[in-house]
């Protein structure tokens, strides 16, 4: 009798409490498949939400909420008072992920963080060539070469970075994908049996996640890194399900089988709102959609050409038609909540006829004949992406101007625009961490030409001057003077058909807390669960 009652009173307290968070897996649609996961190689943002976002860590990181860098890797860091060197103090006892492919004899320390920086910047280092043709295009378009003079180990735990010149936005970049920190252990195993290849399919990281298996365009396993130096997550598995269609990624949300969905059509959004079952995070992104022309493929190395270009385009209809009115119209390279943006400028006014004028001054009264590049599938930044290239088609012809739209598969549409193969090439950015030259640098300036980012292709000794004057002092007064000006002459030289300053949004079912959007794409499933 005494068992049949202790079990009777046991089965009445399960029947009497409240329901539990219990730890399950976390299934994530997404839009497509990452370049790799040796995220220095890349920068698109898929790429660094698969691989940086939850495999590896920075010295620091930016947090959203508070708006500031922060420490992550680095416990802190000191300034000398001319700008010119920055110590930072490693965190200790942070391990490496264990897998079946390496495990590590030590935790990270200040080797690691003189490699992961050696192998972009120096090309004595063995690691340097190991990217290929894609180089490292992140630490070239912002100019780390030239800027970084030395990064040197003091002791185990001490890193010292010393600059060539003050430059205020290097502990900020230091928050982006591209800095994560790599086993200097792993990459001098990988380079002894001469696998470097593997760095890119096979990563280790001090991230929350450890990457279990990768199926391209299909699936990414990831099991939770018990070694994490920070809050354990309270996911068992994250598992990305690649979804390119965003009306596929609805379906499988509404139905279960993901519990977030990333970059849906604004309809769906819409829609989710009034489905009990899903939840709706939102917010203004520190993104910008644009049309990039490319400044070094004729006629669209005339300015005149390219002003008319953006005269001839209906932006209105265009947002109503892609975005459903749910996005900003865009002016200037960055959204206008950031700090230094340019009111005074206005956006070209449409109109087929002032565009058709301007067209035959600048020397072709027939029109010409162009290509639309745009990727096959939608994001946060082009929902509708086949739509949109061809209402721009559609109008530039009323002008004369015949344009092919050609749809290219994601991953070989970067490549090739890095190469500068595109005339007129649909795309967008996503800043970091809300500093202007987020923008600036990786987009517009001289270095950004040579390392594929800069898609307009352009180099003016003027605009780079300004690029780089605007990041030389922490002196935000000067610093806006020398981005407004930038400002305007990327604007009077039309490099880009800006389009729109898109809202940030994903759906989750109604069972997940601890998620939110991210105005900057970044993706933080550490404090995720599902009930």
């Amino acid at each position: 009798m005494r068992l049949n009652f202790f079990a009777a009173a046991a089965a009445l307290a399960i029947l009497a409490a409240p329901a539990l968070a219990i730890s399950k897996p976390l299934t994530v649609c997404t839009e497509s498949s990452p370049d790799g996961f040796d995220v220095v190689q890349f920068n698109s943002l898929v790429t660094t939400n698969a691989s940086a976002d939850v495999i590896f860590n920075t010295l620091v990181s930016y947090d959203e909420a508070a708006k500031k860098v922060v420490p992550s890797l680095a416990e802190k860091w000191d300034v000398t008072s001319d700008g010119l060197t920055y110590t930072f103090h490693l965190r200790p006892n942070v391990q490496f992920q264990t897998t079946d492919y390496f495990k590590p004899t030590r935790p990270l320390d200040a080797d690691d963080v003189v490699f992961t920086f050696s192998r972009m910047l120096d090309d004595s280092n063995p690691w340097h060539k190991v990217a290929g043709a894609s180089g490292f295009p992140h630490a070239q378009s912002m100019g780390l070469v030239k800027l970084i003079k030395a990064v040197s180990k003091v002791d185990d735990h001490t890193v010292k970075f010393e600059l060539n010149e003050p430059n205020a936005t290097f502990v900020p970049i230091l928050t982006m994908g591209f800095a994560s920190i790599y086993s200097s252990e792993y990459a001098d195993k990988l380079l002894k049996a001469n696998q470097q290849v593997d760095l890119n399919s096979k990563p280790i990281g001090t991230g929350p996640f450890m990457l279990k298996s990768y199926t391209k365009d299909s699936v990414i396993r990831y099991d939770v890194n018990p070694s994490y130096w920070g809050a354990k997550p309270k996911i068992d598995r994250l598992i990305y399900a690649i979804t390119p269609d965003a009306a596929v990624r609805a379906q499988k949300i509404k139905a279960g089988e993901c519990q977030i969905a990333l970059s849906p059509k604004p309809q769906d959004v819409i829609d989710a709102k009034k489905d009990k079952s899903l939840k709706v995070s939102e917010a203004p992104a520190f993104m910008t959609a644009f049309v990039a022309l490319n400044t070094e493929k004729k006629p669209l190395d005339n300015p005149k050409v390219r002003q008319a270009i953006n005269m001839a385009f209906d932006r209105t209809t265009y947002m109503k038609t892609v975005f459903e009115n749910t996005a900003t119209a865009a002016v200037n390279p960055y959204p206008p909540n950031t700090w230094s943006y340019d009111k005074n400028i206005a956006a070209y006014k449409y109109s087929s006829a002032d565009a058709k004028k301007l067209l035959a001054d600048a020397g072709f009264p027939n029109g010409f004949d162009t290509t639309i590049w745009v990727r096959p599938n939608g994001s946060v930044l082009n929902p509708n992406p086949k739509a949109g290239a061809e209402l721009l088609q559609a109008d530039l012809a009323k002008i004369g101007v015949k344009a092919q739209v050609k749809v290219i598969e994601w991953g070989e549409l970067i490549k090739q625009a890095k190469q500068g193969q595109h005339d007129m090439l649909f795309m967008g950015w996503a800043g970091d961490n809300g500093d202007p030259d987020n923008y600036m640098s990786p987009l517009f300036s001289c270095n950004a030409v040579k390392s594929g980012i800069n898609f307009a292709r352009y180099c003016d000794p003027q605009l780079d001057k300004l690029i780089a004057d605007g990041k030389s002092t922490a002196d935000i007064a000067k610093r806006t003077k020398a981005y407004v000006d930038a400002q305007k002459i990327i604007h009077d030289q039309a490099l880009w058909i800006p389009l729109v300053y898109p809202t940030a949004a994903a759906l989750t079912r109604a069972n997940v807390s601890g998620y939110s959007v991210s105005p900057f794409g970044r993706v933080n499933f550490g404090a995720v669960s599902v009930q």
